[in-house]
Parts: structure tokens; C-alpha cells; sequence
């Protein structure tokens, strides 16, 4: 089975390839970096299988894949897919619900600690030699967690962990998604904005979510509170974002996701002092990526044995 993996600069390092020697008898996976479009577009050709990250799989990138049966996302969102026209072309679409959930969970903590304390300035001054005595304001402007009241937009896998991270540490939680659960926890999205210290994304980019919280929603928020997006950047409105945290009607935002990826140089955000960035890279540990492998492995096996696969996304006959 000829496999495509479409996200390793460089060819994949030597615990990928000791994973997968074992199928080598029957999987035959070519590795290509996402932003190498010649060898993605001679693989192409032969591929049966794509192990997809990020980079846009369009209608026409699918038509010139004849042998393609599986589109398998490294991850949970699929809107980097054009999975209409992999249904249209009979192609099954597939990700990996929760296989990441652990590792962006503490992305976002660290996101949101170091947002919330103040880190990219300290940094900056202790390097500078300005590091102590430390800034006065701190005593009035850092918190701790446990003493904030954090809200998750969107309730899923990503999100629940980041509860249980965030309860442990003695926070408040709650929490807001497409209708009311029914839990204690349970806010509607305006009342979850204007009573939070940190809110934190966890949704899927949709018609729906894109923008989401633009300029009305940000002005809700409280003016010393911490935004923290790790889902997906057009989610919120970066100009909006941009002004709240230059004008002070925000206080910080720790964002691993922008709108155009990688962010473009004159991104806005980039130059702003209470903004940390990572470069949506919270997903990106060996752990996840031993667990991307097991679930893309198990579905191949599957597609040679002739079972159902697992986690698909889209209507496929037979």
C-alpha cells in the first residue's frame, strides 16, 4: 500500500522509521514536506493513502490522485480538506479525534501562563539586565491561575482536558458550546466572555466559528483578561484582537493559531509586547506523533483487510 506522508521537512527521524518497520512488507509510506509541492505532486500520483497535517488538500490537488481511497488527518479538524470532493471521488476522509488532546491541552496552559504572567516581557528584561528590581506593576497585574475564573469555548476533547488541568490547579471552569448541556458549568457565550479572567478556544473552524469572536464579543471581555486561541486562527478577528490589545481593552492573548499560517511578517499581532506566540506547533510532541502513527497505521491495516475504518468523517458507499 502505497502511503504519502505529506508533513516531514526532511524525511521522517530514525524512531519514525524504527515504528514503521515492521509494515514494511505491505506499507510503503513516502514522505514529503508540506511546502514541497514538486515530490508532493509526483507522489501524488501513486498514493492510495494521504497522511494529511495542514497544508490545503483541495478538489484539484484530489483529481490528480487516481488511486487515492483514504484521505487520514493527523489531528481532529478537517477543514484543511476538501472533503466534498473526496466524497464526490469515493475517497474516505478520516482523523484522529483525542490523539492530540494531551499535548495541546498543555500547550495551552503554557499559553496561558505565560500570557497571564507576563513571560516574553520578563524574559526580555532579564536578558537585558533589567530583571530585577523586578517591575512594580507585576504585584497588581499578574494572577495565579487558581485564583482565576476560566472559560473554555467549545467542550471537547482538548477542552475537557484543560478542565482537569485547570481544576486541579484550584481555578473556576466553565464552559460554553453549540446549546446548554445541562451541566453546572454550562454559559452562554456572552455570559462566558464577560465573566472570565482567561478564555480559551477549543472549536472547530466552521462557517459558524469563523470570526466568532470579533470586535463585539472582544469588547465584552474584561479589560484584565487573557485571550487564548489553540483550535483554529480565523476564529477570532486578529485586527479586532490587535486593537483591543494595543488600546488596552484586553489585557494579553496567548495564540498558537493565526489566519494566514505560517503568519505573514506584518501580522500585527507580532508586534505587540503582550502577545505570546507559538507557531501552531501546541500538537507537536513525540508523544502525539507516536499516537498519529498508531491510528494511521491501524486504519491502513484495515483498508488492506477490507474492515470498516475507524473515525471517518464524510459518507462513502461501500
Amino acid at each position: 500500500m502505497r502511503v504519502l506522508a505529506h508533513f516531514v521537512p526532511g524525511g521522517p527521524d530514525s524512531k519514525v522509521i524504527e515504528f514503521l518497520a515492521p509494515c514494511r512488507d505491505w506499507l510503503d509510506v513516502r514522505f514529503c514536506a508540506e511546502d514541497d509541492d514538486d515530490t508532493f505532486y509526483r507522489e501524488l500520483a501513486d498514493a492510495e493513502v494521504i497522511w494529511h497535517v495542514l497544508r490545503p488538500l483541495s478538489g484539484e490537488d484530489l483529481a490528480r490522485a487516481p488511486r487515492l481511497r483514504l484521505v487520514h488527518k493527523l489531528g481532529a479538524g478537517v477543514n484543511t480538506i476538501d472533503v466534498d470532493a473526496a466524497t464526490a471521488r469515493g475517497v474516505a476522509v478520516a482523523n484522529m479525534p483525542g490523539a492530540n488532546a494531551e499535548s495541546v491541552a498543555e500547550g495551552t496552559l503554557l499559553l496561558m501562563l505565560a500570557a497571564l504572567r507576563r513571560l516574553p516581557v520578563l524574559d526580555r528584561a532579564t536578558r537585558e539586565g533589567r530583571g530585577w528590581p523586578s517591575d512594580p506593576t507585576l504585584g497588581e497585574t499578574v494572577r495565579d491561575i487558581g485564583g482565576c475564573t476560566v472559560g473554555l469555548v467549545g467542550y471537547g476533547n482538548i477542552a475537557k482536558q484543560v478542565e482537569r488541568i485547570l481544576v486541579a490547579m484550584g481555578a473556576d471552569v466553565i464552559h460554553t458550546s453549540t446549546r446548554d448541556d445541562g451541566s453546572a458549568g454550562w454559559r452562554s457565550l456572552p455570559d462566558l466572555l464577560s465573566a472570565c479572567d482567561i478564555v480559551s478556544l477549543h472549536l472547530p473552524l466552521t462557517d459558524a466559528t469563523a470570526g466568532l469572536l470579533g470586535r463585539d464579543a472582544l469588547a465584552r471581555m474584561k479589560s484584565d483578561a487573557v485571550l487564548v486561541n489553540t483550535s483554529r486562527g480565523p476564529i477570532v478577528d486578529e485586527e479586532a484582537l490587535a486593537d483591543a490589545l494595543r488600546t488596552g481593552k484586553l489585557a494579553a492573548a496567548g495564540l498558537d493559531v493565526f489566519a494566514v499560517e505560517p503568519v505573514p511578517a506584518d501580522n500585527p499581532l507580532l508586534r505587540l509586547p503582550n502577545v505570546v506566540l507559538t507557531p501552531h506547533v501546541t500538537w507537536y510532541t513525540a508523544d502525539t506523533m507516536r499516537r498519529y502513527l498508531e491510528f494511521a497505521v491501524d486504519n491502513c491495516e484495515r483498508l488492506r483487510d477490507g474492515r470498516n475504518l475507524v473515525n471517518v468523517v464524510n459518507d462513502v458507499a461501500g
